[in-house]
């Protein structure tokens, strides 16, 4: 019996609010990982769904998975 494990990966996601209507999403550490949605729930659940299919990609093509160093500042 095979013994598949899953890996959970968190990343940081950002979301702009566009001028005519709905959400851009899209994660920075994955290039060109970007979706979008009509509301914000549709937009996050859109995104993760990119997330998931890019990872599988580099999965596929034995790419390494990157990993997340989130650093914040914030200067006022």
């Amino acid at each position: 019996m095979e013994n598949k494990t899953k890996q959970i990966y968190n990343y940081t996601v950002l979301l702009e609010k566009e001028e005519e209507g709905g959400y851009h999403a899209f994660c920075p550490i994955l290039k060109g990982c970007h979706s979008q949605g009509d509301t914000f729930e549709e937009a996050i659940d859109n995104i993760k769904e990119a997330i998931k299919l890019y990872l599988e990609s580099l999965i596929a093509d034995n790419q390494p998975i990157p990993k997340e160093d989130l650093m914040c500042w914030s200067r006022y």
